[in-house]
């Protein structure tokens, strides 16, 4: 297993300067994050719901909304708020989409284990699935789309994890694990991740629930996914090694092709 030196510093992850800072959340862009991923995630959410959301008062959610509107971020319908057209016309991928292009390693995947195939993408301190193509056992993991999950001890956080910067990868640790001797084993863990490969979710998540993933990057070694197989863990405890081969080898055949396409996210 690979090793770290004396500040946790993990392989194959850049050290940031003494003067690197570390982002912190910012209260009014946490707020407009949450206004677009309820708006997001809803057909229509009526500002009342939106101030009980942030649990802040009327008129400081009202200004926001109001300036998302403006913006084309969010439109009024039905007396509420919707997504709006800057959305995709702004965001929208004019490069290949990356579920497209990992759809057919997925496909694979799921043929040769029947265990659910996910997709995800790091999105700030969160993992979120992007694709999710499910087993079609009857007892099978069903993972959410479009939904936050946390880094660690997520198997496809704890890829994004491993390959970030020192510094920020410590101070995720410190916020979510208080005992310094848990945060000593999980920087060990995630150097394994980046000189292995693969990470590994043994039921630390859900207890009857495993998982592997492996690293998708494009140029220069940038990791913009993460590719993973997860099952009910009486069924892929005793196979997990075979599937993190199949994953990881899926993982490197999707990068290589997002440096041939240059389908990468910006």
């Amino acid at each position: 297993m690979a090793g770290h030196d004396g500040d946790g510093n993990a392989p194959g992850a850049q050290a940031a300067g003494p003067r690197a800072a570390t982002p912190k959340e910012h209260r009014t862009v946490t707020r407009v994050t949450t206004i677009l991923e309820t708006a997001a995630a809803s057909d229509g959410i009526r500002l009342a719901a939106l101030c009980a959301v942030l649990d802040a008062p009327k008129s400081s959610v009202h200004g926001l909304v109001q300036g998302l509107v403006a913006t084309g971020y969010l439109a009024e319908r039905d007396s509420g708020y919707v997504l709006g057209p800057a959305a995709g016309a702004l965001l929208g991928a004019v490069r290949p989409a990356l579920a497209d292009l990992a759809r057919p390693a997925m496909e694979r995947l799921l043929r040769e284990f029947d265990e659910t195939v996910m997709l995800g993408e790091p999105v700030g301190d969160s993992i979120v699935y992007v694709q999710v193509l499910e087993s079609t056992q009857v007892i099978r993991y069903s993972a959410p789309l479009r939904t936050r999950r946390p880094l660690y001890p997520t198997s496809t956080g704890k890829v994004a994890l491993a390959h970030r910067d020192t510094a920020r990868r410590n101070a995720y640790l410190r916020a979510r694990l208080p005992d310094e001797r848990r945060r000593a084993r999980a920087r060990e863990e995630l150097a394994a991740v980046v000189a292995e490969g693969v990470a590994f979710n043994r039921g630390e998540t859900l207890p009857d629930v495993s998982a592997t993933a492996a690293g998708v990057f494009a140029g220069g070694g940038r990791l913009v996914a993460c590719l993973a197989v997860a099952g009910p863990t009486p069924r892929t405890a005793e196979r997990l090694d075979t599937v993190a081969d199949a994953v990881r080898a899926a993982a490197k055949e999707l990068s290589a092709t997002l440096s041939r396409t240059g389908g990468a996210p910006a």
